[in-house]
């Protein structure tokens, strides 16, 4: 900032132009299974029963029973059909979403390539486009598919992508958000028929899906989103005139009463492990967890969830808050968390109208902290 303690004229600019832009929101995974576009297409209900105009641009539930009823609330833009070859292929209609307009727009298989005649030749030049026409939108992809990680993904998995995206797309997104489940869970998942077809099932397990190629795709994606959110910090304090400052790594879990909890403290306790970083185990009393109306099913477990955080050298915070989302957001403002890690399960149409989705309150509210979604229920696939 100059002495005279007044912003710069680009410094003005840039604030100007950050505020103007229409937002995207980009989902990423370690492999496919992880539940990214399940995780995307509840964010989406979420948004849509809080007012918001949501419609689907493009998403491919490859029969998965669990994400096709995430769809049974949202409005689906028809599919462009194109004749190549003889053959139709199915491709999102860009000229109808642009002209049906809407606030958000849900736009899965970010890597895509589109079929020949298309106007853009990739899907996220077709998002490029939504973003600039006004529409925000929410996006997913796995990390292999970033162009950066191509050959360091092929020398690990023995698999060349060929489909990539650009580094510098992910430079524009405002949110990014990393969908993990344990590498023993996925693989779980694709004995069970949730991620291939069953012809494919051990050819996948033997070959990409191998426990070693996931721990490192888990690892690339962990640090694609924090180096993704250390930059847009770094970003922001350029911008308004603020000095480069070094943040200590602080870890924070969304603890919860539910039963499923030990989940993502554990996941928690991994990602601290892995940055030396100090992490915290956050839970929030809402006022109908308080003594005497918490029932004794969610009173045994977080008492359960708690004995365990301490086990894992969490610092267990307590704190009161009439919503969820209030008590997390205001602890890391205030202690800096740099990595959140939250649990997320099915919830009833009525309870995202009451309360909305904590995860977008706190995606809202905290910009410089890398997100990590691990779910608490079978999300069939990604």
């Amino acid at each position: 900032m100059p002495e005279n303690g007044k912003p710069t004229a680009d410094q003005i600019l840039a604030r100007l132009k950050s505020r103007e832009q229409a937002r995207l929101r980009i989902y990423i995974g370690a492999a496919p299974g992880v539940g990214k576009t399940y995780t995307m297409l509840q964010a989406a209900r979420a948004l849509r029963q809080g007012g918001l105009d949501v419609v689907v641009g493009f998403v491919e539930t490859y029969g998965r029973t669990e994400t096709e009823a995430q769809l049974k609330d949202l409005e689906v833009v028809p599919r462009r059909v194109i004749e190549y070859r003889n053959v139709q292929i199915e491709e999102m209609d860009l000229d109808a979403i642009l002209a049906r307009k809407p606030e958000v727009v849900v736009v899965d298989e970010l890597a895509h390539t589109n079929a020949p005649g298309s106007r853009h030749a990739k899907r996220y030049e077709d998002v490029i486009e939504l973003l600039d026409a006004g529409i925000h939108v929410m996006t997913a992809v796995n990390i292999q598919h970033l162009e950066t990680l191509n050959d360091a993904v092929a020398r690990v998995t023995g698999v060349r992508v060929r489909e990539t995206v650009p580094d510098t797309f992910l430079d524009r997104a405002d949110e990014v958000v990393n969908v993990d489940v344990t590498v023993e869970e996925l693989r779980n998942r694709l004995r069970e028929g949730k991620v291939y077809r069953p012809e494919k099932i051990e050819q996948a397990l033997t070959n990409f899906f191998r426990k070693g190629n996931l721990s490192t795709l888990r690892e690339l994606a962990l640090r694609a989103v924090a180096d993704e959110v250390g930059e847009k910090a770094a970003t922001y304090r350029a911008r308004e005139g603020l000095e480069p400052a070094y943040i200590p790594e602080r870890v924070m879990v969304a603890m919860s009463s539910n039963s499923l909890a030990p989940r993502v403290l554990r996941t928690g306790a991994r990602i601290a492990g892995r940055l030396g970083a100090r992490w915290y185990a956050v839970y929030v009393e809402t006022p109908s967890e308080r003594p005497g109306r918490i029932t004794a099913g969610a009173r045994e477990a977080i008492a359960q969830n708690i004995t365990l955080a301490e086990s894992l050298g969490a610092t267990v915070v307590r704190v009161h808050a009439d919503r969820a989302a209030e008590g997390l957001i205001a602890f890391a403002q205030r202690e800096g968390i740099t990595h959140v890690i939250f649990g997320q399960s099915a919830r009833s149409r009525w309870e995202l109208l009451r309360h909305g989705s904590t995860i977008d309150r706190f995606l809202s509210e905290v910009r410089d902290a890398a997100v990590q979604v691990v779910p608490l229920e079978d999300p069939g696939g990604a």
